[in-house]
């Protein structure tokens, strides 16, 4: 008899397996229950025993093993080779800001073309997407469309980068999860950690799981991935105690008979949970034909009736007020008894899910009759539905202006009593921004209604005015809007804007120029030694009188100080022949200050405490050393990276000589093209292609040669630690507005 063909015995082998691990100690076949007889009896070794051959009960368990380690390495061959990590460049707003970064998760093949499902939380605010293949082939794909209320996206590979393939992809096909039964065996496959494919067993420990709000609660709770976008309302999730961890998500549950049966979603420890497989296919389809699931709403929540006293029906828990239901005078409390003349009762929590899918898949429009009782009357209310949109809309930086912005969706008007979708909501402000220093001051939560008086009705009408003042040309060489100009300044917007319920208006200034390198200050005296404040207690454990001065903790080679013979130890007790007198670490600029005031060029004697010695050293002053703050540097906002030159102090921090050239990077955006390039901070830059970087002159003239020429490929060598490191960057010239 083939193995597995039923769930019925894959429920008898995971009975028998169990027993089997505890059969190095009992090995007592006849305990292994009424499923596990049944297998046992219709196995051959059994037979052979039975008829007095020798015992092989060993050998029967071995063949057992190698016959379920043949089937689980079928199942596995089937999905495995269509598993796909997913990288993923997401952008978050926050404080005003666009701020870049790096996610991974996992999915899998599923059509010819190139289709590849996975968890909306995995593409989520996602803006480029990199799969790794099965043949470590590294192909981008777009976005094909997302449903946050499943948490299930669908991406498409790039045709172009996957070239003619002699072999069509590796297809991984949808299996009935209907059918799953608890003990089912099932695997979970995926990128843990980001780490590449990998593949944990388990059994199914619950067809049909759904979260309540707390200890006893009957009450479903809309479980939130992302602040303000709700997920999880048509799911009865398959719970199984594979192993998943984060970068899992997205990837294949599969079942023995190699089928995906499930995406994986959320999990920890031996608590795993996934989207059913009927649930995922009927979503994958919806996306694939229209980029977005549509589905019909009332505007109404249930709760089952089990702690009710309600013999039948279902209770509406809650009603949106000026939602379809609400509207058409169905009211929180009322019963449901009948759904377009059928009875309906939901007893259980976890049949409130399959209610709200039967709502939402009916056609957007379609006018439903509900049944409901409300005190002792019966009601009949006539319904049409409406489009159940998104909870919450698209965000975008605006930088010249120091804030973010965000479409308005029917949701986010409800719970935020704005009134209606038109305008964008401010989401954040940039400190010293625009925004902020606008007269008034913008704030979040402000609804933009007008800007100079022309309209603004959603987002895409915010980034046209945006374009038109500060975007010279589409077809330029991307900037970000950070520092692409027009070559007018368009002086002082007029912002009309609504605050909770009142119109106001405020002047914004726009910050449109470059920024300023920071000041330097003139040149002072200065003597080339590090050194820490003798404060009182470390004066007495040094045996020295109180306000002893200042001790040497590092000179600086080749500076005067180290030709004059000052080593580390020296206290510095007087400066010609003034004391120091060091009272607390509020005085610990006090020998700087000393010495500015003294002539560059000029000598000073140091009167110096050396052991049980006292010495008048004779220095001669230097001009001060520039200082990290007083660096120059340079913002790069296309390939996301800061910049600044070489100060002395870098070079003695790092023993570098004076023969070591290049530039500092400060800051690395981890999804712009540096970040993605592997350059990090503190690199020092050495070479950019051909090009030697000697300082932020050759950085910048070098970075605008290659902006012309537009490379796939950028190399760039660093200096890091006592390594070098070649690094290369693969920039992506689209043209694109932040």
């Amino acid at each position: 008899m083939p193995l597995f063909e039923t769930s019925h015995y894959l429920r008898s082998v995971s009975v028998t397996l169990a027993v089997i691990v505890v059969g190095a100690l009992t090995l007592t076949p006849t305990s292994l229950g009424q499923q596990a007889d049944a297998v046992a009896d219709t196995s051959p070794a059994v037979a052979e025993r039975e008829a007095g051959e020798a015992p092989v009960v060993g050998d029967a368990h071995e063949a057992f093993r190698s016959e379920l380690r043949r089937v689980i390495a079928d199942a596995r061959d089937s999905v495995f080779p269509a598993l796909v990590s997913i990288g993923v460049v997401t952008v978050q707003y926050s404080g005003g800001k666009e701020y870049k970064g790096r996610s991974v998760g996992s999915g899998t093949i599923i059509s010819p073309e190139g289709y590849v499902l996975t968890n909306q939380h995995v593409t989520s605010n996602g803006r480029k997407f990199v799969c790794t293949l099965s043949d470590k082939r590294e192909v981008s794909a777009r976005l094909v469309g997302e449903d946050p209320l499943t948490d299930l996206a669908v991406l498409q590979l790039d045709a172009e980068e996957l070239g003619d393939l002699s072999e069509p992809l590796p297809v991984a096909a949808f299996g009935d999860s209907a059918k799953l039964e608890i003990g089912d065996y099932v695997m979970a496959m995926g990128s843990p950690f980001s780490l590449s494919r990998s593949v944990s067993l388990g059994i199914v420990s619950n067809t049909e799981r759904v979260f309540a709000g707390g200890f006893g609660s009957d009450d479903i709770e809309e479980m939130e991935l992302e602040a303000g976008q709700r997920t999880g309302l048509f799911t009865r999730w398959i719970q199984h105690d594979a192993v998943i961890s984060p970068g899992n998500s997205g990837g294949p549950l599969v079942n023995l008979k190699g089928e995906i049966v499930g995406v994986n979603e959320l999990g920890g420890s031996t608590l795993s949970f996934a989207i059913p497989s009927n649930l995922a296919a009927r979503v994958t389809e919806a996306l694939i034909a229209h980029g977005e699931v549509e589905r019909s709403w009332i505007g109404v929540s249930f709760k089952p009736i089990q702690r009710t006293g309600l013999e039948s029906g279902v209770l509406i828990s809650s009603v949106v007020v000026d939602g379809p239901a609400g509207s058409a005078g169905v009211e929180a409390g009322d019963v449901m008894t009948h759904f377009q003349g059928e009875p309906v009762t939901v007893r259980f929590v976890e049949e409130v899910p399959l209610l709200l899918d039967r709502i939402a898949s009916l056609p957007i429009g379609t006018t439903i009759e509900l049944a409901v009782r409300r005190d002792e009357a019966d009601i009949t209310a006539r319904i049409q539905t409406a489009k159940l949109e998104k909870d919450l809309g698209e965000q975008r930086v605006f930088a010249v202006w120091g804030l973010t912005a965000q479409a308005i969706t029917e949701k986010m008007a409800r719970e935020w009593r704005i009134g209606d979708t038109a305008g964008v909501i401010v989401t954040g402000v940039s400190r010293g921004g625009a925004a902020q220093q606008a007269e008034p001051p913008l704030e979040p939560r402000d609804v933009v209604r007008s800007i100079d008086g022309r309209q603004i009705m959603g987002l895409a009408d915010l980034i046209a005015v945006y374009e038109e003042l500060y975007v010279t040309s589409k077809t330029a060489s991307p900037a970000s809007s950070e520092d692409s100009g027009s070559s007018e300044d368009p002086g002082d917007l007029l912002f009309e804007l609504e605050r909770r319920g009142t119109n106001r208006l405020a002047i914004l200034a726009p910050k449109v120029d470059e920024e300023d390198d920071p000041p330097r200050e003139l040149p002072k005296a200065w003597i080339g030694v590090a050194t820490q404040p003798v404060v009182p207690r470390l004066a007495e454990q040094l045996g020295f009188e109180r306000g002893a001065g200042f001790r040497i903790t590092r000179v600086y080679p080749t500076s005067e100080a180290a030709k004059a013979g000052l080593v580390v130890g020296d206290v510095i007790l007087a400066v010609n022949g003034e004391p120091l007198n060091v009272e607390g670490l509020q005085d610990s600029a006090l020998l700087a200050r000393r010495v500015r005031n003294l002539e560059i060029d000029d000598t000073a004697t140091l009167t110096v405490r050396r052991q049980a010695e006292t010495l008048d050293v004779p220095v001669q002053l230097e001009r001060t050393r520039l200082t990290k703050e007083e660096a120059r540097r340079h913002d790069d906002s296309d390939f996301e990276i800061s910049v600044r030159e070489l100060t002395f102090f870098d070079r003695d921090e790092n023993r570098w000589s004076s023969e070591v050239r290049g530039v500092l990077v400060e800051d690395v955006d981890p999804g712009g093209w540096a970040g993605l390039g592997g350059l990090r901070p503190s690199d020092l830059v050495l070479r950019i292609n051909t090009m030697p970087i000697r300082g932020l002159k050759s950085f910048r003239r070098v970075l605008k040669d290659i902006k012309r020429e537009q490379p796939s490929r950028v190399v760039i060598v660093v200096l890091r630690g006592v390594k070098t490191h070649f690094q290369y960057l693969e920039p992506d010239w689209t043209p694109s507005v932040h």
